[in-house]
């Protein structure tokens, strides 16, 4: 949280600062997509930290994850949200609206914005190729918040308990409500 994610293509940057996350993690959450084990689409899962997982959703919307584990046992973060830093413009362009608080503000809405599909998935997010997380100059002042995982209703009972979505309090561009601290 608080981090930049970094895209660069076509001589274009694209940065934003991470303000909502999601964690899908193992064997025993219902919620994630390698959950019964490795399958074509969740491979990418099962390799070790640091590997760009990007899936289909509803046949519309990639998302972007981040494996964060070691390579036998899966799980990833789903980048939910930024706040724009560099390449407003052409996000504005890429995903054709004009508000700028609509742009990022969702997994979807991030992918277009930054020119994401899925012919990123498995590669390493390495700093300088494709896409990639580094600390900013500055660290933004935040408060993390956490609820359950939006849109989750296949899992079952536990996992959509699980308060594994986190986001910065306030930050317009959190892609849903957050509970007011």
């Amino acid at each position: 949280m608080g981090k930049l994610l970094i895209r660069e293509v076509a001589g274009i940057r694209y940065s934003g600062i991470i303000v909502e996350t999601e964690a899908y993690r193992g064997f025993n959450d219902t919620a994630c997509h390698a959950h019964k084990g490795p399958t074509t689409r969740c491979e990418v899962m099962f390799r070790e930290g640091g590997f760009v997982y990007v899936y289909l959703t509803y046949g519309v919307h990639n998302m972007l994850n981040l494996v964060t584990e070691k390579s036998t046992f899966p799980a990833a973060v789903l980048i939910r949200a930024v706040e724009p830093v560099d390449g407003v413009e052409k996000m504005a362009v890429n995903r054709n609206v004009k508000n700028v608080e609509q742009l990022t503000s969702g997994p979807g809405k991030l992918t277009k914005a930054f020119d994401i599909d899925r012919n990123l998935s498995g590669i390493v997010a390495t700093r300088g190729e494709h896409v990639w997380v580094e600390i900013p100059k500055e660290m933004p002042n935040m408060k993390i918040g956490s609820s359950e995982r939006i849109g989750i209703d296949y899992a079952n009972e536990d996992a959509r308990s699980w308060k594994w979505r986190y986001f910065i309090y306030g930050n317009r561009f959190v892609s849903k409500y957050c509970p007011k601290k």
